[in-house]
């Protein structure tokens, strides 16, 4: 039992909240976390409205401004969709696995929101390292799957769904879904070690950007579909990546520039390998 001496008021109810969320909750952490919720539903809106604007369309949904658009017929909807879920399946079983496993090890080994000169230079150089290595394990699976993606596209819907797809628009679909794979390895690690050292301050514009982004990215979904079919979707969802991926290797080229370490060559696959996905790539395709 609490005693008030004379002359002191007791605190109200809404003072005994307030020192019961100090005690239990650390508010640091708290806006830190309101950042990446807000973060993860643009996300969900840049990776799943192509989905939605292909699902809905000529149904009378009110979700999207593209439902009420008829830029493509219903068959090709559904080859879009089975394309579509057949080439997510290498991000879902390959590339995601790596994004959310290395992003804890990034959060684990720098400190958030800190300069690289402030941290542990053990950690910075094994982070560095890390990330290095991961980029170019990415790339070389990515650019594996963007070469012989585009030489095999056909006969991979021919055993997957008979001539129903790969006679008409799928064969087309799949190859631009293999470069469309190709960003997405770069985009889920780049990312990942982006997001896993961002203070909120920093989060909260990109957040910002991910908002023009949407925008942005469903006029640029709705011309290239005009233009070039379902195809479009693919291509904006690249145009999508790409900006994404631009702005973590500034952040990553600017997180590393004060130091010795520079990751992002695991980007630049060497001259030898290079060639030999184009002559792999030449010699499938003609085969």
């Amino acid at each position: 039992m609490v005693i008030f001496r004379k002359g002191e008021s007791q605190p109200g109810q809404s003072d005994v909240v307030g020192l019961i969320l100090q005690a239990f909750l650390n508010w640091k952490e708290a806006r830190l976390t309101w950042s990446f919720f807000k973060q993860s539903f643009l996300k969900q809106i840049l990776t799943e409205g192509e989905a939605r604007c292909v699902g809905m369309l000529g149904k009378g949904s009110e979700r999207y401004v593209m439902t009420f658009l008829n830029v493509i017929n219903f068959g090709d909807q559904g080859v879009y969709d089975t394309v579509n879920n057949l080439g997510s399946l290498v991000a879902r079983f390959i590339f995601l696995p790596i994004e959310e496993s290395f992003y804890v090890f990034f959060a684990q080994v720098l400190e958030r929101g800190k300069n690289v000169k402030d941290q542990k230079q053990d950690d910075v150089a094994m982070a560095a390292n890390v990330l290095e290595q991961l980029l170019k394990l990415v790339l070389l699976i990515g650019l594996t799957i963007a070469v012989f993606g585009y030489a095999f596209s056909q006969l991979a819907l021919d055993i997957y769904g008979g001539s129903m797809l790969s006679s008409g628009t799928g064969p087309d679909l799949l190859r631009c879904y293999s470069l469309y794979v190709l960003f997405l390895a770069i985009n889920g690690v780049t990312e990942c070690f982006t997001f896993a050292s961002m203070c909120k301050e920093e989060v909260d514009r990109y957040n910002f950007v991910m908002l023009a982004l949407s925008s942005t990215f469903l006029c640029i979904s709705y011309f290239l579909t005009r233009w070039h079919g379902s195809v479009g979707f693919i291509l904006a969802n690249c145009f999508n990546m790409g900006i994404r991926i631009a702005h973590s290797v500034h952040y990553i080229y600017g997180y590393f520039k004060e130091s010795s370490y520079r990751p992002l060559t695991g980007l630049l696959p060497s001259p030898f390998l290079v060639l030999a996905y184009i002559i792999s790539g030449g010699i499938t395709v003609y085969s």
